[in-house]
């Protein structure tokens, strides 16, 4: 009897992350057999969601931002039945907690930036021109500054180092998981367009939601998980249990590390690490999804997730998440327990520690002058992609993959006529 075996993929991408996930799209799209192998048992790489005791807990707090262009090229937003965060904060400083809000979302919260309440009124102004500048100027113009830090650039702007130092910071090192803001100008300036023209929110069932979504539109046989891989040859991949799967090309899809030890003579990016603890408590210590921030930097920020999304937890309990720099032990957890509690005015002696996520590759570290996008080709011949190679960003890692499936292409085109062909 003959056995017949499926033929080689055109491109073995590695990694089923987002990146990976939008390369193999586009390039299945274009006609290809893609091969996009995934060591572990799911797709999202560090976007995931795990299921336990009745909680959805995400692999890190996450927040998804709905106005990333590739956001909205690529996912049904109505399908991932999105629930939106208060758009503002509360931030607690030094003299008490101060809450912000964006009176174009919510007029009725205009009162509370009123000059005095919140920021003096040089400060406001400041912050209003800012943000003006950055939401009504096409991309582009944002995109072409010349770039410094982002401590610079609020410097910059005019406003004061109390109002950087007690608001600005505390927030953004949460955005950007560092507390020096020695990140990029120029994506920190995106960063805040981003907010100011989107809404932040989460899908009902976990972040792990979009990837699911993007790996849903791959052709069946795609996909395989559980397939790690543990070279990159001239010829295609070594797998994990030694043998040798041929590709016309391939494209290295993982965390920065990761793509080094795959790719050698590749440079292994710095990265950021982060720490998430999610607690459950009875009754909700603040009944509103809004986002919690921390000028004493115990912690970067918390939030009530039940109350962005009941689906979070079981019936009659609330889930918290609270995340900070770095990574975990016993005197971060007793330390973050003691900070909840001044956070939000009450006893976190009974709560319950659920799980705790050590993120160390978090989000490449991105000081100036940072490219907003590099070419995925590399000296090898194969291609690597990743929001390392771009921004780390959901926006950073679809637009790292698609560049990647476009280089590609334009790199074979006669594999691509061939599939074109094929297809008809």
């Amino acid at each position: 009897m003959t056995v017949q075996r499926p033929p080689a993929p055109d491109v073995v991408v590695v990694g089923a992350g987002l990146a990976g996930l939008a390369c193999a799209l586009d390039l299945s799209r274009a006609g290809l057999r893609v091969a996009l192998l995934e060591a572990s048992d799911g797709v999202g790489g560090r976007m995931r969601t795990d299921r336990k005791d009745g909680f959805l807990l995400d692999r890190g707090f996450q927040v998804f931002n709905t106005s990333y262009p590739q956001v909205r090229r690529r996912l049904d937003l109505k399908a991932l039945r999105l629930r939106a965060f208060t758009p503002g904060l509360i931030a607690h400083t030094p003299g008490g907690p101060v809450r912000l809000a964006d009176p174009t979302r919510r007029p009725r919260s205009a009162g509370t930036l009123l000059p005095g309440r919140a920021l003096p009124a040089r400060d406001l102004a400041a912050l209003a021109a800012l943000s003006a500048y950055d939401t009504l100027l096409p991309a582009a113009v944002v995109r072409r500054r010349a770039d410094r830090t982002t401590s610079a650039a609020l410097d910059a702007a005019g406003l004061s180092r109390r109002t950087i130092d007690e608001l600005l910071r505390p927030f953004l090192a949460g955005v950007f998981l560092e507390d020096r803001l020695e990140t990029s100008a120029r994506f920190f300036h995106l960063v805040w367009r981003s907010m100011a023209r989107g809404t932040l929110c989460l899908p009902a069932e976990g972040i792990g939601a979009v990837p699911a979504q993007l790996a849903d539109g791959l052709p069946p046989g795609t996909l395989r998980l559980e397939t790690p891989v543990t070279a990159v040859t001239g010829s295609g991949v070594v797998l994990g249990d030694g043998t040798e799967l041929l590709a016309g090309a391939v494209v290295v899809a993982t965390d920065g590390t990761t793509a080094a030890r795959l790719l050698p003579g590749l440079t292994a990016p710095r990265t950021r690490a982060v720490t998430t603890y999610y607690h459950a408590t009875g009754t909700t210590p603040l009944a509103e999804p809004t986002l919690v921030t921390d000028s004493t930097l115990t912690v970067l920020n918390t939030v009530v997730l039940t109350e962005v999304s009941p689906a979070y937890a079981p019936p009659g309990t609330s889930l918290v998440s609270t995340s900070v720099l770095g990574g975990e032990g016993p005197e971060t957890a007793a330390a973050v327990r003691g900070r909840l509690a001044e956070l939000y005015g009450t006893d976190t002696s009974g709560w319950e520690q659920v799980a705790a996520y050590t993120i160390p590759g978090a989000l490449p570290a991105m000081p100036p002058p940072w490219p907003l996008s590099r070419t995925t080709r590399t000296p090898s011949g194969h291609y690597v992609c990743g929001d390392h190679r771009a921004t780390g960003s959901v926006q950073g890692a679809l637009a790292s993959g698609a560049r990647a499936a476009r280089e590609l292409l334009a790199d074979h085109p006669a594999a691509h006529r061939s599939a074109a062909l094929t297809q008809r």
